[in-house]
């Protein structure tokens, strides 16, 4: 013992007073962590529920599922009938078929990936009520029809993919001929809406021009194809920010006087979520798909069901990056809702979600 630093003979009482912090009794509902049992044979759906327990963004994951389950379960029927109520929302039958809208928003990296199948199938089969995307989720859509996108890899060097006319999103590889092919087919299409604007006074706005874009592809591989087929509107507050808005460009000089009116779009968007009794919104990513959907609902006092899954984080004061709670804040997402942020990249976590809830149902009364 070095006899110039002694040590105590008695029990350090602070330091065992600071780690045997004595704790409060937790209440009986309080939620046990416990993850899967892989001794056992699980099934999808049996690991899925596992992850209520598991904590983290696996439980954010398990509370996605849910609130998407309530919003597509809730029913008018479901909430008693107020003094302020119209006539025709008071028949029973009225009740019980009256929906919460879905306003699902997605970024166009998403259908360049294989996360457009998914996407696909829930317009396919009228799963949500209203879409919003950006220019590239428009155009993404509609050149994979034309030809196909690649898997690459992250780290491939830019100028040599530059050389070789391939274009990199990520770790997929589009060549530039596709969008040759978008340019060929989609060119004689703006021509042709162009003559309706001229001799029938068609007013195009962005939803508009992606519905006869719909209907022209004619290819059930299409989002767009079911959109038009099942008359669910979608609005691209940014149709001129990609390769789409390219073709505008050109075409404006070669056969000047198209016109795009985004102020009806903003009235059509607008009035979905005003005149809905109900609404939910799932977004996928950030940017303006997520304001666009958001502020909508700010038009009738916020939505009553918001899921949100992207990577951003909040420090920058970003809109992608901000929690439900600060849509709470501008009247975005109502007081009483149920919300969740995921932080997740989509294609790892969507298809999960879907599973366990559009495609189970779906499932079940296919068979």
């Amino acid at each position: 013992m070095d006899n110039n630093n002694p040590q105590p003979t008695l029990k350090p009482t602070e330091a065992q007073q600071a780690v045997f912090v004595q704790s409060v009794a937790m209440p009986d509902n309080a939620v046990l962590i416990q993850g899967p049992e892989f001794n056992q044979s699980l099934s999808l759906s049996q690991l899925m529920s596992s992850y209520k327990t598991m904590g983290f963004q696996a439980s954010s994951l398990a509370e996605a599922i849910d609130i998407i389950n309530d919003m597509r379960r809730w029913r008018l029927s479901d909430d008693p009938i107020t003094a302020e109520e119209g006539e025709d929302y008071r028949d029973p039958d009225v009740r019980k078929n009256t929906k919460c809208k879905i306003f699902l928003g997605y970024t166009s990296n998403l259908v360049s990936s294989g996360m457009r199948e998914i996407i696909r199938f829930l317009v396919q089969h009228k799963m949500v009520d209203v879409v919003v995307t950006t220019g590239g989720g428009v155009e993404e859509d509609f050149i994979k029809c034309l030809a196909p996108t690649y898997l690459g890899a992250f780290d491939l060097k830019g100028g040599d993919l530059r050389q070789k006319g391939l274009n990199r999103i990520g770790n997929l590889l589009v060549p530039n001929n596709n969008y040759c092919k978008f340019e060929d087919w989609v060119v004689p299409i703006l021509d042709a809406m162009l003559e309706e604007q001229k001799t029938k006074n068609k007013i195009w706005t962005p939803s508009t021009m992606i519905y006869r874009l719909g209907q022209e592809i004619n290819d059930e591989s299409s989002i767009y194809y079911w959109c038009a087929k099942n008359n669910i509107p979608v609005y691209c507050p940014a149709i001129t920010d990609g390769s789409l808005g390219d073709m505008i460009y050109f075409h404006s000089y070669r056969n000047p006087g198209l016109i795009i009116d985004i102020a009806a779009d903003i009235r059509s968007v607008n009035n979905e979520a005003v005149f809905a009794k109900k609404t939910g919104m799932i977004i996928l990513g950030g940017g303006i798909i997520k304001h666009h959907i958001c502020n909508a609902n700010l038009m009738r006092n916020g939505a009553d069901y918001a899921v949100y899954i992207n990577t951003a984080q909040e420090f920058d004061g970003s809109d992608a990056g901000a929690r439900p709670d600060e849509a709470v804040s501008w009247g975005k997402i109502r007081l009483n809702s149920r919300s969740v942020k995921l932080y997740a990249e989509a294609t790892l976590v969507f298809p999960l979600i879907v599973a366990e809830t559009f495609a189970k149902d779906h499932a079940t009364s296919s068979s």
